[in-house]
């Protein structure tokens, strides 16, 4: 029988701050183990959390990003439960009242529609330590430099229906978070982290079906393979007349299938109350006002601008606004050469295959906007051709110089001289007879043919329109 899967995603995202959320210890990433976790940090006797509110502010941000609601008074609750890894026994962070309230995200699916899903809520809370199994010999050690780090917890409705779907949200979390700056959302490091709860349920069941959740993940290839394998596995489950337990499971790379990891709590397991340590968090609308001052534009309105003003396409608008570093690099190029389409193939095209082949970054290119609009404009002016461009464009990207520099050491200018095209096209019709017979008796696919040796006769430099136009004209004469 078919079955409809409901995915709801649990995204823990690192706020950028230099300090933790409830202690002045440093966050920096990869620090000797236990070097950046003070006194309050490891909960010892007679220590009082203080709130930074760098990290209110950094929810506030994240909040208008996504039209939510930005709660007027929120609390922190404990939430008690052990890890090794815990030192306090409890974790804050909120529950009943978070500081984020119901919100949107929009995604575009494969077939270019958009579908909103929505943002039930996002709270504040502390990171816990973590604890490390390689190199102990059958122990546990224990790093702590991860406690209290503040993290955005981003939790969205079951209103994603399947693999792609989810990673397409969790890209879009992905996106918004680095582009207004509120956290690196480096997955490697553990910077943005996906928590999937999954079911599956007979299509047109309104009940949602007993769900598992799959903890840490901390890729998106890694969120699709450990949906697929979870949901295949919970129908093999009900067919077989079995029944889903809720638990919560570790996805296993290596092995390309989750496992049991515990028993799923809910919220009576992990005894809430409101921390006392910590005063009701109040925000009026002069701090939300201060808080998003200065927000750059976000993603969708760039997404819409860039299609309306430069007449991209949806396709193009959205690579072009996959981090906010690519869009301005984008727009200084399509500004400077005066092409925003051409602009677009180029950034899109030859560019971002040269840095996904570098494992670059936009803002590491060699090439800077100023030298790839440059070339651009040489490719416009027909200084240059568009297979002789790319030529032009290692060069550039292995530091040889300007465009012009370029073309002019390596004698690439185009050919576009009427009178040389024409000697060329007479020798090469002279050559071949009978393939000039072949296209007078019809078989015009050997067009081809001439403008190939053509090309090669002028080592890529003929004008390719001058050539089409000519050809036509002498073969047709």
């Amino acid at each position: 029988m078919p079955w409809e899967t409901v995915i709801g995603l649990e995204i823990h995202a690192q706020l950028a701050t230099r300090s933790k959320i409830f202690s002045g210890a440093p966050t920096a990433f990869g620090a000797a183990p236990n070097t950046q976790a003070c006194a309050v940090d490891l909960g010892l006797p007679g220590v009082l959390p203080v709130l930074n509110k760098w990290a209110v502010v950094l929810a506030v941000r994240f909040g208008t990003a996504i039209e939510a609601e930005i709660a007027e008074r929120s609390l922190f609750a404990r939430k008690n439960y052990f890890y090794p890894d815990l030192p306090k026994g409890y974790q804050i962070s909120q529950y009943e009242q978070p500081v984020v309230g119901q919100g949107r995200v929009r995604i575009r699916l494969d077939d270019g529609t958009l579908k909103e899903i929505g943002v039930t809520r996002a709270h504040l809370e502390e990171d816990a330590g973590k604890s490390l199994h390689e190199d102990f010999h059958g122990l546990t050690g224990i790093d702590l430099n991860r406690a209290g780090i503040p993290l955005l917890e981003i939790v969205s409705e079951p209103d994603l229906r399947s693999p792609e779907e989810a990673v397409a949200y969790a890209r879009k979390i992905h996106r918004i978070v680095r582009w207004i700056g509120i956290s690196d959302g480096n997955m490697q490091e553990g910077s943005l982290r996906v928590d999937a709860n999954i079911s599956v349920r007979p299509p047109g069941e309104k009940t949602l079906g007993t769900r598992t959740e799959i903890k840490n993940i901390n890729s998106f290839r890694f969120l699709d393979r450990a949906i697929r394998f979870e949901v295949a596995r919970q129908i093999d489950v009900l067919e077989g007349g079995g029944r889903v337990v809720q638990e919560t499971r570790l996805y296993d790379a290596d092995k390309d299938e989750t496992r049991a990891m515990r028993t799923k709590e809910e919220a009576d397991d992990y005894r809430y109350f409101p921390d006392p340590d910590l005063l009701p968090l109040v925000i009026d609308a002069a701090f939300i006002a201060q808080a998003t001052q200065g927000m750059p534009e976000l993603p969708d309105t760039r997404h819409r601008r860039l299609r309306d003003q430069y007449g991209l396409s949806d396709y193009d608008a959205d690579l072009l606004t996959a981090s906010r570093e690519l869009g301005d690099y984008y727009e200084q190029v399509a500004t400077e050469a005066g092409d925003p389409k051409l602009a677009a193939n180029w950034v899109n095209g030859e560019l971002a295959a040269a840095l996904n082949k570098a494992g670059l970054e936009i803002d590491e290119s060699p090439v800077s906007a100023r030298m790839l609009a440059g070339l651009i404009a040489r490719i416009r002016d027909n200084t240059v051709s568009g297979k002789l461009a790319k030529q032009v464009f290692e060069a550039l990207w292995n530091g040889e110089g300007d465009a012009d520099a370029i073309i002019a050491a390596r004698g690439l200018e185009q050919i576009t001289d009427t009178g040389a095209i024409n000697t060329v096209i007479d020798d090469i019709l002279a050559a071949n007879p009978a393939q000039v017979a072949q296209y007078r008796g019809g078989k015009h696919k050997v067009f081809g043919f001439f403008v190939g040796q053509v090309m090669k006769a002028t080592q890529g430099k003929a004008n390719p329109q001058q050539v089409n136009k000519r050809l036509q004209e002498k073969l047709n004469a």
